[in-house]
């Protein structure tokens, strides 16, 4: 037995899969991989490199395509699962005559590109590509309600899709924030027991929207004494964001930190967690903050609004303003910053693993069932 998992890059499958593999190879099968990247982890057999672009017009994926569908009709693969925007189309496409053979292809959806508030010919474009995958899908996998809801929408035979929480945070590794982890983090890391921190964990992009917190820092930074903006992450908009630090006179408020692979140890120095993105699917950084038990100031999009009750484990802005002014709030107000320190823990708990874990174990097994009574086939 034989099980495919394709995503963009080779980091995707590392970062957020593991667990998956780790299901597959448990139950017999030969584990390969296909992404942008080196092997993703020793759990691969196989793997694949293949160059991927994100973007959905560049022509090297045309030859990627015909890459992946070798793979696919060299391999036989008993089941295939697929993620991100571009490698989900290019893998259902590849695996079509897979399919007419008994192979069942999964994708999850980690953030449709049409979504409340995106260009309408953006949204109707990958709407309609979304919906004429569906019948080379044997099961499609949102993980936010809105994405649930628009899949609902679609000609899908009966339990088709469905909606899981996410990829599964290791809440372990994430665990609750003492005053004693707090204070040794700080040490680590080189902040002041007096600062008060803010952290979002990103790609620096436009997406992803930094500079957003940029502004905010500068309307705070004569309002909060030792406020700290730490921003781990790399990514295309590193350069402008360090360019508008400048501009802001920001140097000793915001840190720009490159890559780190210590995200559980750098948000117990936090007192709170943010994040400004334009788009998002259900972002698993928020799900680790959460678990640290720091409330989140954030952006009223989707995925945010799935994981944050408005005053409850944190606060939904649609401003820089907005957000500077629900940061201050929780500065002048500890009691308030306690309760949704109190609260944030607990709302976290069906986002990790392994509650989410579980949840798509229960849906391969299902896949794998239909597969042994032959129910492999195209939509109408």
């Amino acid at each position: 037995m034989k099980a495919l998992f394709s995503a963009s890059v080779s980091a995707h499958l590392s970062a957020f899969h593991v667990p998956y593999l780790e299901y597959f190879k448990e139950k017999g099968f030969e584990v390969h991989t296909a992404a942008n990247g080196p092997n993703p982890c020793p759990l691969s057999d196989i793997h694949y490199d293949i160059p991927f672009s994100r973007s959905p017009l560049s022509a090297r994926n045309i030859e990627c395509y015909r890459t992946l569908k070798k793979i696919i009709e060299r391999n036989g693969y008993d089941i295939i699962h697929c993620h991100t925007p571009v490698v989900g189309v290019l893998t259902r496409l590849a695996a079509r005559n897979a399919r007419k053979r008994g192979t069942a292809v999964i994708y999850t959806a980690h953030g449709f590109h049409f979504y409340r508030g995106a260009p309408a010919v953006r949204s109707f474009v990958f709407r309609n590509i979304e919906k004429y995958l569906c019948r080379y899908t044997d099961r499609l996998i949102t993980i936010n309600e809105e994405d649930f809801e628009a899949v609902s929408r679609f000609r899908f035979k009966p339990g088709g899709y469905c909606k899981v929480p996410g990829v599964g945070v290791d809440g372990s590794r994430f665990y609750p924030q003492t005053a004693e982890s707090k204070r040794a983090s700080r040490e680590k890391n080189g902040i002041g027991e007096d600062a008060f921190v803010l952290v979002f964990a990103a790609e620096l992009s436009r997406r992803k929207n930094q500079k957003m917190l940029i502004e905010a820092a500068g309307l705070l930074k004569d309002r909060i004494p030792g406020l700290l903006l730490l921003l781990p992450g790399e990514g295309p908009a590193r350069a402008e964001y360090g360019r508008l630090v400048e501009k802001y006179g920001l140097e000793k408020t915001v840190r720009l930190l490159g890559y780190r692979d210590d995200m559980d140890s750098l948000l117990q120095s936090a007192d709170i967690a943010v994040s400004s993105a334009l788009q998002e699917g259900l972002p698993v950084n928020v799900v680790e903050a959460l678990c640290v038990s720091l409330p989140v100031v954030a952006t009223r999009v989707r995925g945010h609004t799935d994981l944050i009750s408005d005053g409850e484990n944190g606060f939904l802005v649609d401003s820089a303003k907005d957000m500077a002014g629900r940061i201050l709030y929780l500065y002048e107000h500890p009691e308030e910053l306690s309760r949704l320190k109190g609260n944030a823990r607990a709302s976290a708990r069906d986002y990790t693993a392994p509650y989410a874990t579980e949840r798509t174990f229960s849906i391969y097994e299902s896949v794998i069932r239909e597969k042994a009574r032959g129910k492999t086939v195209e939509q109408d």
